[in-house]
């Protein structure tokens, strides 16, 4: 008898996202699919790294990505591999997002994708684009704070 974790089950993250983009806000959102694409989402047969989001009138595309074929799916009963899927939001947030998106000029990059409840979820941030010398301050931010912190745990250690 197996007990599944309580929890979102994470599929595939765009770690290059938060290293590229300055993240400002994030919404979950659900994804329109077909079946053979939730069985491949399932086995984690995704890339989310070369994926965006564009708002195109009162709803907004995730573009770019790409779910492989279900591995046991007939080869005419599959689907498009990277076809643009429709993103759920509430009317209000696709507003927001939209006016946000055309005031700020930031851009719409997909974060995460996971289940949650047996259903699809994409985590959808907003952020600003960041310049190189941006992304080395960045790193040399964390690093430092790594460093900080393992010094104190060593301190810690000794005393």
């Amino acid at each position: 008898m197996s007990t599944k974790p309580p929890g979102p089950k994470v599929v595939a993250t765009n770690r290059q996202a938060r290293r590229d983009y300055e993240i400002l806000d994030t919404w979950e959102c659900g994804i329109m699919l077909k079946g053979s694409e939730v069985k491949s989402l399932r086995e984690a047969k995704v890339q989310l790294a070369d994926a965006y989001a564009r708002v195109d009138g009162n709803s907004i595309w995730l573009i770019g990505l790409h779910i492989a074929a279900y591995s046991l799916a007939s080869a005419q009963g599959g689907h498009e591999l990277a076809r643009n899927r429709k993103l759920l939001l509430h009317q209000h947030e696709i507003q927001e997002i939209k006016e946000r998106v055309s005031q700020e000029r930031l851009s719409l990059v997909p974060l995460s994708l996971y289940f949650k409840g047996g259903r699809a979820k994409l985590e959808l941030g907003i952020g600003r684009g960041r310049k190189h010398y941006d992304k080395r301050q960045v790193i040399a931010k964390r690093d430092a704070d790594m460093d900080a912190r393992r010094a104190m745990a060593a301190r810690r250690r000794t005393e």
